[in-house]
Order: structure tokens, then sequence, then C-alpha cells
């Protein structure tokens, strides 16, 4: 059987003008580094290939110059179809600039469109996208003028609205794992994660392409336990061995055993975050944290939750979850993002997005860049900053209870907490809560007529969502709310009884949740009736309910 071993350079030089280019990748976790720069130095010293179509799940990227900021390049790439972008800079620039053809799908349809196009199935049907910016009577995904081919259709099926994503194929599937054989067989024992590289080679093998795989070593032929091969050697055309600079397990970590599941580590004794808003923030998401329940913690702020519910002690309680597959444990953040420490099992993406999409999350806590009256929710596109979905839109559509997390304001904003109280120390420049968001990553009256129930969480206030539109419900101590809530919103929420936030989350020391109930776990697919609703017990909040609050009478501002 011939040798399948490669260099970088002798793999990436068998891709043609106008391939279709898949990514592995979460962040830096198994991105193949080594593959991205070789294609890189191609197109520098040759001008080939070109027009090619590239197409990722999650950004394979650090926000600055690795991964497919690499090969952001006018010439080389004609079309991108991606499901996070935040972290890919460079590429969303060209797609911003209407240099490329772009488009933005949720995270988990183009995991499933890569398990769809493996099958040859004509595309993906799904409610995921549904009264979003994905939904083709708003922007059916596309990024921009350039534009034009539709790949998402609204279809009509026994009464019901659905989504139709358009399979492609995948001329090129570029991968990564820990060991390979000289047939082709690819292992992950080294790696933090498994996403989708079994899906995007298969998809890539039953449309005659071709599959390059990074890896660090190789084994002799026949040596590896048939039981731990992820990708199977028939599926592999090429195998290519990284040095260890392109082959770092995460963009942050060259290599945590305790990412790879090798060894345990204790969590509870890890440093507490500091008391900042960010922390802020968590503490008072953690208090939605059901207890025995399956959890989803997004990137950005709500990853500081996980560490609030280790310092709590109450991290053995919950299942923490991320699109990327992972299963318990505590999840990672920044750079190491979509990694877990002690995780109980990992999947393959596609099918954690199977379970998400299936409504098996008992709570999410997502971040927020817009928000309006409405309960619409933008995080995908802002200005000049395009982000992508990533998996926000498959998590928030399917996810019985939401809580939205971040601060109050952007750009400079400042508080403290003293003596029990938070103070604003200066405003930040640019208002969360707008007239209107500038595009629609969740759709509030759309999960209002569902039955979601929808927080959102800042430092100073908490909402509700109302089938009538937001509802401000809690105010931190120390704040007013006509002077630091109301006079920097674009709207007039609704506005009862409004009380204030347990003020547990203003002390220096940790809130005691731990001993706040003494009740069993339980998850609510344990205790679900006809009527769906959960009987999850939760670490409750004790807001000042002898303390009721009313704003002044003051015309709704913008009115």
């Amino acid at each position: 059987m011939e040798n399948k071993v490669k260099t970088a350079d002798e793999a990436v030089a068998l891709i043609r003008n106008g391939d279709v280019v898949s990514c592995s990748g979460f962040v830096g976790t198994g991105t193949p580094e080594e593959l991205i720069a070789a294609l890189e130095r191609r197109f520098v010293s040759t001008e080939g290939p070109r027009d090619l179509t590239l197409v990722f799940a999650a950004a394979c990227g650090d926000g600055k110059e690795r991964g497919l900021n690499r090969i952001a390049r006018n010439g080389l790439i004609r079309r991108a179809i991606g499901g996070h972008w935040s972290l890919v800079p460079k590429l969303a620039k060209l797609a911003m600039d209407n240099q490329i053809e772009a488009y933005n799908l949720p995270l988990g349809t183009i995991s499933h469109l890569y398990r769809d196009s493996a099958a040859h199935k004509a595309g993906t049907l799904t409610k995921v996208g549904l009264g979003t910016f994905v939904d083709p009577r708003q922007d059916g995904g596309k990024i921009n003028s350039r534009t034009k081919e539709d790949l998402v259709y609204l279809m009509q099926i026994g009464g019901d609205e659905w989504l139709f994503y358009k399979a492609f194929k995948i001329d090129v599937a570029l991968i990564r794992g820990t060991t390979a054989d000289p047939e082709g067989n690819i292992t992950m024992e080294r790696e933090a994660l498994l996403l989708d590289a079994q899906a995007a080679a298969m998809a890539a093998r039953n449309s005659n392409g071709l599959v390059i795989a990074q890896v660090e070593r190789i084994a002799s032929s026949g040596s590896l336990d048939a039981r731990t091969v992820v990708v199977p050697g028939m599926l592999v055309d090429y195998v290519v061995v990284a040095p260890g600079a392109t082959h770092w397990q995460t963009y942050a970590t060259d290599y945590s055993p305790a990412y790879s599941g090798e060894i345990r580590v204790p969590i509870d004794a890890m440093p507490a975050l500091p008391l900042n808003e960010r922390k802020l923030i968590a503490r008072r998401c953690a208090f939605e944290l059901p207890r025995g329940g399956v959890i989803n913690l997004g990137i950005g702020m709500p990853e500081s939750v996980a560490a609030v519910a280790a310092e709590e002690h109450i991290l053995h309680e919950l299942t923490l979850t991320a699109e990327s597959g992972v299963i318990g444990g505590l999840l990672q953040g920044g750079l190491d993002f979509g990694a877990g420490i002690n995780a109980q099992a990992l999947l393959h993406q596609n099918q954690q997005i199977d379970f998400y999409d299936g409504g098996g999350l008992d709570l999410a806590c997502l971040g927020m860049a817009q928000v309006d009256g409405a309960g619409n929710v933008n995080v995908s596109r802002f200005g000049s900053h395009l982000a992508g979905a990533g998996g926000f839109i498959n998590i928030s559509q399917n996810t019985r209870q939401l809580v939205f997390a971040g601060t109050f304001a952007a750009d400079g904003g400042a508080s403290c907490v003293e003596g029990g109280e938070l103070q604003i120390v200066a405003e930040g420049q640019t208002s969360k809560f707008v007239k209107a968001v500038e595009q629609i990553t969740f759709n509030g009256p759309l999960a209002a007529a569902r039955g979601q129930s929808v927080l959102y969480v800042t430092e100073r206030c908490v909402f509700k969502l109302q089938p009538e539109g937001l509802q401000l419900i809690e105010v931190a101590p120390g704040i007013d709310i006509e002077r630091d809530v109301l006079s920097h919103m674009a709207f007039r929420p609704i506005i009862g009884d409004v009380v204030r936030m347990d003020p547990r989350i203003y002390q220096l020391k940790p809130m005691g949740l731990a001993t706040m109930r003494q009740d069993p776990p339980q998850s609510n697919h344990c205790a679900k009736g006809n009527d769906e609703k959960s009987s999850v017990l939760k670490f409750e909040a004790k807001p000042n309910s002898h303390e009721v609050l009313r704003p002044s009478a003051r015309p709704p501002i913008n009115s």
C-alpha cells in the first residue's frame, strides 16, 4: 500500500483553482496550522491556487495572524461560508469590504451540512435560523452585496415553516489529529476536541475529493487500536507531520494533559475572579443554574459563569457543555475556548448540535452586543465588526431557558463596588439597548410566542422577556433607575415592580450557593410533564422584595 506521508508543501500543491476547501478547527483547537501555512506559502510564491471557496464552522483563528487569517488574500479566496467570523478578522474584512462572496450560516448547520453532504443529501432541513438574519426574508445569511446565490430557502411543510440549507461538495478537507499510521488511520488522543474531522473527511471522500490530515507523529503500520481511530485511513489521502510550533493543542496552550483527558486536575481550588463587572454578571447568571442541569456557556462574558460555579463549589452539580463537543468538566475561555478540563466525554460537533437542536439543554448563557425593546438580540454584526453567529442561533432557538449576559454599555464604561453597592465610574460610549438591533441573531417575539424563558443580565440591572417586550425587573444596590438605567436606553422598557438584585452578588466573599438548597439534584428531563414545564431546582436569588423601586414618571425615550 502507498505510504501516505507527505510534506505540507507536497500535499497542498494538489489543491486546484476553484476548489471548495473545508478547514477543521475551533479557535486553535484542531486547527491544521501547518497546512494553512503551507497554502499561504504556495500562494505568496506562485499566486496559486486561485478562487477557492472556503468552508468553516467555527472560526479557525486567533483574532490576529494565525489560522485562516493567513490565507485571507485577494485572488486566493473567492467565496467563504463560515459560522463564526470574529477570530478571522482579515477574512472578515475581505467580506465586509465586498472583496469576496461571503455567507454567515449557523455553526451547527454547517456542521450538519458536512454530514448531509457526505450522504449526498440535497441539504439540511431545520427550523434553525427562522426569524433571524439567516432567514431568506431577511438577509439569507449573505454578508455583502457581492453575494448573490441563495443558499437558504424558506419551505412550508405540514403548515410549519422550515429553512432548507443547500448542500455543497467538498473538494479538499483539511483536518487534524494526533497520530497516523502509513495507511492514513488517524487517532486524536492528544487533541482537546474531535470536531467535524470525520464528517468533513467523509464529505470530501464521497465527492471524489482529497483529505489531508495534519498530525504530530507517525505510528507503525497496524499498531493503532481500531477503537481509537477517529478518521479511518480509507478516507485519508495524505498525512503531514507538523513541527511542534504549528501543532499546539490550542492557540494558548502547547499541551495540557487535562484537556486531552490524560489526567484529571482539582478545579474547586482555582483562583477566584476579581470582583469586577464580569464577575458581577456571572454571579447573577449563576443564580439561574438548574441543579443537575445540562448547560451551555457561550463565548465572552458567559465564560466566567463556569469560574463562579467552581468558586461556589457547585460545578459537580452541573453538566457544562460547549458546541465544540465537550460534555462535563470546566469549560475554558479565551484562546482555549472550546476545550474543557476534566471532561466526561467528547462528542463529534455535529452530534452535539443534534442534542442542542433537539432541545437537550436545560439552560444556556450567551452573550449580547445589542438588545432592542422587542427582546431581539444581535451578536453577529454591529458597525464595521463582523462577529458571526457561531453556535448562537442553534443554541438560543432550541433551549427552553436563556440568560443573555453582558455589560450594560460598551466602549469605555467603568464601575466598581464600594460598601456593597455598585458605583458607575464612567459611562460607556455605546449603549447596548438600542431602538432596533442592526441584525437579528435572536428573535425576541418568536421566543416569547414559543414560551421560552429569557433574562438579560447586566452588572447594574436585569430584564425579562415578556410577550409585550422587555421588562425591567431588578437593579443593583446603589443604582438609580432613572439616572443609571433608563436615561441610557433608546427605548422605554416595561416597568412594574422593580427589586434590588441579591446583595451577595456585590460582596467580596463567596455567595454560598452550595448551601442555599439541600434538595437532591434533579434534571428537568426527569421531571417534565405534558406541559413541558421544568421542575429543576435553582440556586435562587433573594432580591430585597421589601424594597420595591419605581421610577419617576417621564415620557418614553425617543418617542
